[in-house]
């Protein structure tokens, strides 16, 4: 999930991204109202001001109060930057509250997120009832792009199975290459690269473990 400067007083337009389209499927759930929500109830539980958790982030202000507006649908890489600020998973800021109990989770209802490029996204596999400390996604990265990634919180580690295409990681000063049916884990607490050398797309599942239960 490629940095970005977002610490000016305002935000370009092409910070933020609208809804995303699910592969094949109608427009998924808006997010930007579910967002800005949590955003606000979070923060406000924490007893930060938006110019604190500006700092905080590295997210400007503006843009800050325009995803509390649900005026703004962040891409990825923002969300990351909210979520490590207010020290939460990143399920908590997309989380809808269900009930807890069985829950199915539909391909065309799926919560979806890209880059700024839409060349990743990131589909969440996973319900949003309640604190956790495990997450799951399914990953698509478009061929020849890479995606960076900021450092997760301490002790994160994640455990990735490439399905389809070819994939190369970038972590702790090592390029790893997998292919199809290979999987990796790896301290996701630094900062590590996603990379398609391929000419295909490379389709990944990610399963997210946090040192402790936040959110």
């Amino acid at each position: 999930m490629k940095p970005t400067d977002e610490s000016s007083s305002s935000e370009p337009p092409a910070e933020t991204a609208p809804p995303a389209v699910a592969h094949g499927a109608e427009p998924s759930t808006d997010l930007a109202p579910v967002v800005g929500g949590n955003l606000r109830r979070l923060r406000t539980r924490r007893s930060l001001s938006l110019e604190r958790l500006a700092q905080l982030s590295g997210v400007s202000r503006a843009m800050l109060g325009q995803i509390e507006l649900g005026q703004s649908a962040p891409t990825i890489n923002v969300l990351w930057k909210i979520a490590r600020a207010l020290e939460v998973t990143f399920s908590a800021l997309i989380s809808t509250r269900t009930q807890s109990g069985a829950l199915v989770l539909r391909s065309n209802e799926s919560k979806l997120l890209t880059s700024k490029d839409r060349s990743f996204s990131s589909r969440a596999l996973f319900p949003f009832d309640e604190p956790r400390r495990v997450e799951f996604y399914e990953l698509r990265l478009a061929a020849g792009c890479v995606e960076d990634a900021d450092a997760h919180p301490p002790g994160t580690s994640e455990n990735l199975v490439v399905t389809a295409g070819t994939l190369e990681i970038d972590v702790a000063g090592d390029t790893h290459r997998l292919e199809a049916g290979d999987s990796i884990l790896f301290e996701a607490d630094t900062p590590h690269a996603y990379r398609n050398p391929g000419k295909v797309e490379s389709v990944m599942y990610l399963v997210m473990t946090y040192a402790e239960e936040i959110g």
